[in-house]
């Protein structure tokens, strides 16, 4: 596991004049709930300010670097995440050693939450993508605050239903899709509603991809070497085109026929 860098509470609550600092993996430091930018764009952290005084008070900090494991399958919870910065990726891993990412967690989620509410080990491993800022609650802790706070175990009740969600649609896709192609094709249009920015004036999509041709086969149940493959087949039909970390999707109704193909055309 890498190393990890607490930031304590009481330092947190005595440096008021600078809202952020930084940190040895450049990350601008959220000292409180309450100074965080997300409080009202993500489900948990929208919440009253006595209720978010709370949850500042039985929770810790801390930065990972990239590569940091935060739990791992098997392991008896000890309680959840909130990620402050950064992304972290949430995988299962089978006995002969394949990997299959389960989703990509983004700043403000919750992980290990379902563990630490049912008291079963965690059903997945976290790893930080990237260097990030975490905020830990005991689980002990965590379940108590619920109790006291309904407004809380509602948002809880939420959040568990749409990871339900998505892990349903998850199965669907993989289990319904007849080929790589269609996963690879259904991953970029999800990514493309998720994160790209306003379409260009030609149709195109534009968005930030930072995973590896690796990670992208974890996450469609696919080889490395398959998803190479089609990228390159995908950017010689011009259906995307690749600059660095920048993928643009350049003919996204292509896209979506490959993975919703007419029941007469040709696989």
């Amino acid at each position: 596991m890498g190393r990890l860098r607490v930031i304590p509470k009481k330092k947190r609550r005595i440096i008021r004049a600078t809202k952020r600092m930084k940190t040895p993996y450049g990350l601008e430091v959220i000292e409180s709930c309450l100074a965080c930018p997300m409080l009202k764009d993500r489900l948990f952290c929208n919440l009253p300010q006595r209720t978010i005084e709370g949850l500042d008070a039985i929770s810790s900090s801390a930065t990972y670097p990239k590569g940091a494991v935060l739990f791992v399958e098997g392991q008896a919870p000890r309680g959840v995440f909130i990620l402050c910065n950064g992304r972290v990726k949430l995988s299962a891993s089978s006995t002969d050693g394949k990997s299959l990412i389960l989703r990509i967690a983004d700043p403000g989620e919750v992980v290990g939450l379902p563990g630490t509410i049912s008291g079963k080990p965690y059903e997945a491993t976290a790893e930080a993508l990237e260097p990030i800022q975490a905020n830990f609650i005991p689980r002990e802790a965590f379940l108590q605050f619920l109790r006291e706070h309904g407004e809380v175990e509602v948002r809880v009740a939420e959040i568990l239903s749409d990871i339900y969600y998505a892990t349903y649609q998850e199965v669907r896709y993989l289990g319904l899709s007849v080929s790589a192609g269609q996963k690879l094709a259904r991953f970029l249009l999800d990514l493309s509603a998720e994160y790209s920015k306003t379409p260009g004036g030609d149709g195109s999509h534009r968005l930030s991809l930072t995973l590896t041709h690796d990670e992208i086969a974890q996450m469609i149940g696919s080889s490395r070497e398959t998803v190479t493959r089609l990228f390159a087949d995908f950017k010689r039909k011009r259906l995307i085109a690749v600059n660095g970390s920048s993928l643009i999707i350049k003919d996204k109704a292509a896209l979506e026929r490959i993975f919703e193909p007419h029941p007469n055309s040709p696989r």
